[in-house]
């Protein structure tokens, strides 16, 4: 997958070059541009049940598999503003991706769900996560900017579980609360994921969660606009 990023790292916008006979999986939604001999096909990729699967990872239940008999160019972007990073797996390690982080890959990369464990129940993150295996590229999507890090074996790294992007499935981690409850509920530190290498993490610079709790709380009420309309 031969991928040129532009306007990064606030807007960041992909160019996915599609040689002759050639095609590439690209989440559903994320497509902005089509150049040249492009064709789109449509489906669950493995089935209803991975379908399922994969939507309950925070990924969308189809995907579109792009091709081209001649050669063009598709270009994506993720859905909210931020960066973009491409990276290659292997069959060696696989790659677990938190929702929304995934955008697209090579057709030869399977993109399925793992089961975060119950660990994950009380965080609101890593409950289920995408489980991306074989061989090719990975082009991940972020909310600010992405950074790639490299924990060397047995460092260790927390991040506020909102920061996570995606990590080598052979890195240890677990959620914990970042403190203590006095922290947690009053400090505005929640949940965190502490991370034990050897392996690859990505994380980004801002979080969706609490870009979702800074709306919220300048948003009326349905009870203040009740009381507006009353009056």
């Amino acid at each position: 997958m031969k991928t040129e990023i532009s306007c990064g790292p606030a807007f960041a916008f992909a160019e996915i070059s599609v040689p002759a006979g050639g095609s590439v999986r690209v989440e559903a939604g994320a497509m902005a541009t089509m150049r040249g001999d492009i064709s789109i096909t449509t489906s669950t990729r493995g089935g209803f049940l991975k379908g399922l699967r994969r939507s309950l990872g925070g990924s969308s239940f189809f995907v579109n598999d792009f091709s081209s008999d001649h050669g063009g160019v598709v270009g994506v972007a993720g859905a909210l503003p931020g960066d973009l990073a491409e990276t290659t797996i292997d069959e060696a390690t696989a790659l677990l991706v938190q929702s929304g982080c995934w955008l697209a890959s090579d057709a030869t990369v399977d993109v399925d769900s793992k089961w975060g464990g119950s660990k994950g129940f009380f965080s609101g993150a890593g409950l289920v996560l995408l489980r991306c295996s074989g061989n090719g590229e990975i082009l991940l999507s972020s909310y600010g900017a992405i950074r790639s890090l490299m924990l060397s074996d047995g460092e260790t790294m927390t991040l506020d579980s909102g920061h996570v992007v995606a990590f080598d499935e052979n890195v240890q981690y677990r959620i914990r609360k970042a403190g203590g409850w006095k922290s947690m509920i009053l400090g505005g530190e929640g949940i965190v994921t502490e991370f034990t290498g050897p392996g690859r993490v990505w994380m980004q610079t801002r979080s969706a969660t609490d870009l979702v709790d800074w709306l919220r709380a300048r948003m009326p009420s349905n009870s203040s606009g009740s009381s507006s309309s009353s009056n």
